[in-house]
């Protein structure tokens, strides 16, 4: 590559990366979350619990944390599936610890899927609106599956955090 074409080159790139940046920026209207404070209670308990089973996702627990806070979900819900579907990270494949889509999905990364699949069980017209309950009878309408989920949930925590402690 000639020298010009290497200026041509990096001078695009200076031009596109101010362009790249904003797309990260949250929509108009649309409050930037707070970062999460390190002394969350949430966090320390999810931490625990996934370490004490030694669950490979335990380095995803701020992931999980926020992902809920985010799409409005019960913040042991995502780690609790995931803890029912691949052993918490322990057996699963394309980077999917939930069972998305019958063990179809496909996700860039582990951190991927969880924001993802929160949006999709907080967002979505299927699950958007619906309890904790009927989100998992949609997930899975084994009748024994939202016990098992809702079992690791209690297991987690019973400890019902206020939102107004949890938002960041």
């Amino acid at each position: 590559m000639g020298t010009v074409t290497k200026r041509i080159v990096v001078f695009a790139g200076l031009l596109a990366t101010p362009l790249a940046t904003n797309l990260c920026q949250p929509a108009p209207g649309k409050p930037r979350p707070a970062a999460k404070p390190k002394s969350d209670a949430r966090l320390v308990r999810l931490k625990q619990f996934l370490v004490e089973r030694d669950c490979p996702i335990t380095r995803y627990a701020e992931d999980f944390i926020l992902a809920a806070d985010q799409n409005d979900l019960d913040w042991r819900l995502l780690p609790s599936i995931s803890f029912v579907e691949s052993s918490g990270g322990k057996a699963f494949q394309n980077n999917n610890i939930f069972g998305w889509n019958s063990c179809k999905g496909k996700f860039k990364s582990v951190r991927a899927g969880i924001h993802y699949v929160a949006h999709k069980l907080g967002a979505s017209d299927v699950y958007r609106e619906k309890t904790t309950d009927q989100k998992l009878r949609i997930y899975n309408p084994r009748r024994e599956y939202s016990k098992l989920v809702k079992s690791v949930m209690a297991s987690i925590s019973t400890l019902e955090i206020p939102q107004e402690s949890a938002a960041y």
